[in-house]
């Protein structure tokens, strides 16, 4: 039976988390991906390894393929049974072609299905404070394009019946026809000091909003640029009221995330919801050591510890997915008693139902050696330390001191991260980067070598750098690196609230 099929997906305005469920079901499920200039490309990380990705942006006058081409193309890679998901900004039946594409499948008889996708004309006022309804002001609401089809000899809008007919008019790409369009709603009885309202790149940390009426919007919008919808309407008296998304404390900021991708999500997410534009740039990764050998010894003999003591999120998976692999559970852990770094570290802990019985007040292995002699006589107990290839000797040192029996264990290797080639050194330097974060000592000494220690001393001027605690802080400075931000509480939340403190608004 075959399996070809096209999705014709709406991918939503830009925000990439503004696409619907069945949406990114399709992307998961696709072979092959056609996208537009206006889909967001972080939508691409949701797609299957080996998916075949294909870039068919249209912009202004410059076309990677002509639509009769992207046409031809959907036909082509359904015809040989693949799962093509189309991916479209916003919606694909609104001013996106998607019609025409979906008559070209039907002639091919290749099965298709729509997907709606979130419209620019709703969303993007929504981010800028303007709803586009409201009960005081209009119940009507109209979709315009802001360039017609150029091959037509005259045009289908009706100026003498939208000027005055609707109560909020929304026009898609209009920003140079912006003098044609004022000037007929005017002439056609729309009052001059109609509110109006052109947003630029809306949902995006790049959205842009300038405010004027019919007679003033022309010389207030002339910098703008594609991509830009135009709201028309009293509406838009609103937006001083409901301006919501340019209020985040964080809108308008960059920041680079540094730390492996599969700690990244939870840091960057925090940041987005503060209105910040995230880049993940892994500086490390997390691997498996060299040898599992002296790791299945200890777990085979843990019954012979006293205490396990975890540094960290990433010893605490290390030791349990390996515990699991050789057919144990929990129950093996039974009279152990368990100390945890930090609030992260414990909570990959307790989500296993395993009581912590040590939680040192600062997370550092200072701490952690003071509070255990708070709660035990160190001399003769059994420490094992599942931790990192790179991680400090002081722990085990000072606990061997006061007489303890530690076996210092790697689980777990951090090694140079590979991130993509996103000209990171280029944006930093040109200003377009706001902060980046450090988490460990490791993400410091892997980001200097990916972006060359003879450029960190010129970055300092151009780039916040904010660590999550005094050894990150101290690996900093000994590389040359200003550090401007630092967290009070050693943790990822603490580091959020830092940056929050410690960054102005970027005023537009």
């Amino acid at each position: 039976m075959k399996r070809s099929i096209v999705y014709l997906v709406g991918a939503g305005p830009g925000d990439p988390k503004l696409i619907t469920v069945k949406g990114l079901e399709c992307i998961k499920k696709a072979d092959v991906i056609v996208y537009d200039y206006l889909v967001n490309v972080e939508l691409l990380k949701a797609a299957r390894p080996g998916v075949e990705t294909i870039y068919v942006g249209k912009q202004g006058a410059s076309h990677t393929l002509e639509q009769d081409d992207i046409n031809k193309l959907l036909v082509e890679k359904a015809l040989e049974d693949k799962v093509v998901t189309r991916l479209k900004g916003g919606d694909p039946y609104v001013f996106g072609r998607g019609g025409e594409e979906a008559l070209v499948l039907k002639e091919y008889k290749i099965p298709f299905e729509v997907v709606p996708g979130i419209t620019a004309a709703i969303a993007t006022p929504n981010y800028a404070g303007i709803p586009v309804t409201h009960r005081e002001f209009t119940s009507t609401f109209g979709l315009i394009t802001g360039h017609e089809d150029p091959t037509k000899n005259e045009s289908s809008i009706d100026w003498s019946k939208i000027s005055t007919g609707i109560g909020t008019l929304a026009f898609y790409m209009g920003v140079k026809n912006l003098p044609y369009i004022t000037s007929q709603l005017i002439k056609h009885g729309r009052s001059e000091d109609t509110p109006v309202a052109v947003i630029r790149w809306g949902t995006t940390f790049r959205q842009e909003t300038v405010v004027g009426t019919l007679s003033t919007i022309v010389e207030k919008a002339k910098n703008v640029k594609p991509p830009a919808i135009t709201i028309v309407g009293e509406v838009v008296k609103l937006r001083d009221q409901l301006n919501w998304f340019e209020n985040k404390p964080l809108f308008g900021k960059t920041v680079v995330v540094t730390r492996s991708r599969e700690q990244a999500s939870d840091f960057a997410d925090r940041l987005y919801e503060f209105g910040a534009n995230v880049i993940e740039f892994p500086a490390i990764e997390i691997a498996k050591p060299d040898t599992i050998q002296l790791l299945d010894e200890a777990i085979q003999n843990i019954h012979s510890y006293d205490w396990l003591v975890f540094t960290s999120i990433n010893g605490v998976d290390s030791f349990f997915n390996r515990l699991f692999e050789l057919g144990k559970d929990v129950r093996v852990l039974k009279g152990l008693k368990i100390c945890a770094i930090g609030p992260a570290t414990a909570g990959g802990i307790e989500k296993y139902h395993i009581r912590v019985d040590c939680k040192p007040p600062k997370f550092v292995a200072e701490s952690v050696v003071e509070e255990l002699k708070n709660v035990t006589v160190i001399k003769g107990e059994r420490f094992l330390l599942p931790r990192a290839d790179i991680a400090r000797s002081y722990l085990p040192e000072e606990l061997q001191k006061l007489g303890g029996e530690v076996t210092d264990l790697v689980v777990y290797k951090t090694i140079m991260g590979q991130p993509k080639d996103i000209n990171l050194l280029e944006k930093m330097k040109n200003g377009e980067v706001h902060v980046v974060t450090f988490t460990s000592s490791s993400t410091v000494r892997n980001f200097v070598q990916l972006i060359g220690r003879e450029n960190i001393t010129s970055l300092n001027g151009h780039v916040q750098f904010a660590s999550i605690g005094p050894i990150t802080s101290k690996t900093a400075e000994e590389m040359g690196i200003n550090i401007a931000i630092k967290a009070e509480e050693y943790t990822i939340p603490g580091l959020v609230n830092a940056i929050l403190e410690n960054t102005p608004l970027i005023t537009k």
